[in-house]
């Protein structure tokens, strides 16, 4: 009797958003070391901050709903042990702050510190300074609005270019995390506007922006980005053009969403840049070189121009200029409408980067060295805070005296 062979196992490559897709548009090679050989960044600050302030404001937002605290929230009572918490959980994957980011964790073992312990200075370290800003600029106006909150979203996609001798799979897996507000929440916000005694900045923003009276009932997208707003365009050798990345970002979220059973109408995304409420003085140097060349779209420049031109005097050894809780918030949202055909390119696009990574990985199954088979393209801001520059044979200026004895 002839036995059946067991036939090849089947596997749907997966890839998130911003872990994968953002990831590799930043640097090729990096991704490969990190992504696929999980060697992280020794000094990742710009991710842990990232999914720091993320895990914050979903902790509040849980807070907010279940314990009704109302707004403001005092920073040593109500955010830091929530801070903390965040933290030690970033610690676990092995994700550190730098010291004058936050506050010593009070939980750590062996840790005798506790609340009273802290002070007006570590309020002020950048990160909780931060966290405190998100939390009772937006907070007020943003979680009454949510639906649903940290929403996991998949799809499933053709592999492009898809050869059945070559590919590992004729389909992929896209997934991406986002909170959603929902019109029924933003149409009877006023009520509790008026019971809290506020205007809730972000309906007035969507008001503003957004025009399809006919639709009834729609979705709106929400993510939160632990960065400062980038600028319109790139001017740069291989900088990544962040503005647009994010847009697609976006986009790609609300093709996600539009394909769960229970979704609405996706009119439009929001993206909240919560740097800008406490820039540091990199931030604000870049802000103002932005502001000198053209490449920032802030809205209204004629009611912000005192704002402005503080930035435009100001100096980096300064002490950073009191810019106006208007100004900051203004700089800190943006709109995105979905638009059909922008969707579509957007949804090209990632699959393009998907068959650019299958197609190193494929390249590097067969033999090929890792170097050869990734493609190292960044800006000098990334190769000059990456662990593997010393030894990455696209940066010349590092290797062109280095040699071996």
């Amino acid at each position: 009797m002839k036995l059946p062979t067991r036939s090849k196992s089947y596997m749907i490559p997966e890839y998130s958003l911003t872990g994968d897709l953002l990831s590799y548009i930043t640097c090729g090679l990096q991704y490969r070391y990190q992504n696929k050989g999980t060697l992280p960044p020794s000094k990742p600050v710009q991710r842990w901050f990232g999914e720091f302030i993320h895990g914050v404001m979903e902790e509040a937002y849980i807070d907010w709903k279940y314990n009704d605290k109302q707004f403001p929230w005092d920073w040593k009572e109500d955010i830091r042990p929530i801070e903390d918490q965040i933290d030690l959980r970033l610690q676990v994957r092995g994700l550190y702050p730098h010291d004058e980011d936050l506050f010593f964790s009070i939980n750590q073992p062996g840790s005798d510190l506790t609340l009273e312990d802290l002070n007006e200075h570590d309020h002020k370290k950048l990160a909780s300074a931060r966290a405190e800003k998100a939390i009772n600029i937006w907070g007020k106006h943003l979680f009454p609005l949510i639906e649903s909150s940290e929403l996991l979203i998949k799809g499933v996609r053709p592999m492009p270019n898809y050869d059945k001798n070559m590919s590992r799979s004729n389909y992929y897996g896209i997934n991406g995390v986002v909170d959603v507000l929902t019109s029924t929440k933003i149409n009877n916000i006023h009520e509790q506007s008026n019971l809290y005694n506020y205007d809730n900045k972000i309906v007035e923003f969507i008001k503003r922006n957004l025009h399809e009276t006919e639709i009834e009932d729609y979705e709106i997208i929400i993510d939160y980005k632990g960065m400062k707003r980038p600028p319109i365009k790139v001017t740069k050798p291989h900088a990544e053009n962040k503005w647009e990345n994010h847009k697609q970002q976006i986009l790609t979220y609300s093709w996600l969403r539009s394909k769960q059973e229970n979704a609405k109408t996706i009119s439009a995304g929001i993206i909240l840049y919560l740097n800008e409420l406490v820039p540091s003085k990199e931030d604000l140097a870049l802000i103002k070189e932005e502001f000198i060349n053209g490449l920032t779209d802030v809205p209204n420049e004629d009611e912000f121009s005192d704002d402005i031109q503080l930035i435009l005097d100001w100096q980096e050894d300064e002490k950073a200029p009191n810019l106006s809780d208007e100004f900051k918030i203004a700089r800190s949202i943006r709109f995105i409408k979905i638009d059909d055909g922008e969707r579509k390119k957007a949804l090209e696009k990632f699959d393009k980067v998907v068959y650019d990574i299958e197609n190193s990985l494929i390249k590097e199954m067969k033999g090929c060295k890792i170097q050869d088979a990734w493609k190292a393209e960044a800006d000098e801001r990334t190769c000059s805070a990456c662990d593997f520059r010393t030894f990455c044979k696209n940066n010349s200026d590092i290797n062109k005296d280095f040699k071996i004895p």
